[in-house]
């Protein structure tokens, strides 16, 4: 499938998966705007004519609407949403603050709520569908003991259920709602961790890469029948003890 200059939204777009993401949407021929707290200062990426860069919290609905502007006052409209950005840490759960909570909330839940309100209504007026799909983890239907994510994966669960819930809401206006699980993908985020450790936690016994999580999500961006799924990618992990 080819595309005219079709527009979409990253954000958490600065490292690991969020830029991966970003290059390969570049390269299929979309224009994108890109996020995170300091993309610009990262020098991740140079803005160009296709390329957009926005600054800020995306728990904040200001820099939603910034990027929202932003899409369709350079690019004309907004045909997707990528909601990537996303913090997690584990810990047990009697030792969860609240400000362990509010920062999850904050980026998790409020950093998906405010841009993709404001991303769907800019589809909607457009009358020609769109895409939204944001990141969960296979952690959500599939714990593992020793992993101790449970305050985590109330934002992450959360974020399931509302894929599943506005897929049915927008499914007349052809705005389709999907997301994807990963399981570990070798980012940042685990670059201290051993390897032989993460192998462990996939049935396949490999770790995914940045750009096995950015093919699934070009393919739910442009899989004009598929709406309301939680697309893992996880080596299995999703499926059951090994």
């Amino acid at each position: 499938m080819t595309n005219e200059r079709k527009t979409v939204i990253v954000t958490g777009a600065s490292q690991g998966i969020g830029a991966c993401m970003v290059k390969t949407f570049l390269e299929r021929g979309y224009s994108v705007v890109a996020n995170s707290r300091s993309i610009t200062k990262s020098g991740a990426f140079a803005p160009s004519d296709k390329l957009a860069l926005v600054d800020g919290d995306i728990g904040e609905i200001a820099t939603a609407a910034k990027i929202v502007e932003t899409a369709t006052s350079r690019f004309g409209s907004i045909d997707a949403l990528v909601n990537n950005a996303g913090i997690f840490f584990a810990k047990p759960f009697t030792n969860y603050t609240a400000d362990d909570f509010r920062a999850l909330s904050s980026t998790n839940l409020e950093g998906f709520i405010y841009v993709s309100q404001l991303a769907i209504k800019q589809m909607v007026a457009q009358k020609s569908g769109g895409s939204v799909v944001s990141i969960t983890t296979s952690l959500v239907e599939h714990p593992i003991a020793g992993v101790n994510a449970s305050v985590a994966m109330i934002t992450k669960g959360g974020l399931e259920a509302i894929t599943r819930n506005l897929a049915m809401e927008y499914a007349k206006d052809g705005i389709r709602v999907n997301a994807v699980a990963p399981g570990i993908v070798d980012t940042p985020m685990h670059k201290n961790d051993p390897k032989e450790f993460l192998k462990s936690l996939s049935p396949l016994g490999r770790i995914a890469d940045a750009q096995d999580i950015a093919d699934a999500v070009l393919y739910l961006t442009e899989a004009r029948q598929v709406t309301g799924e939680v697309l893992h990618v996880d080596g299995g992990a999703h499926v059951g003890k090994w």
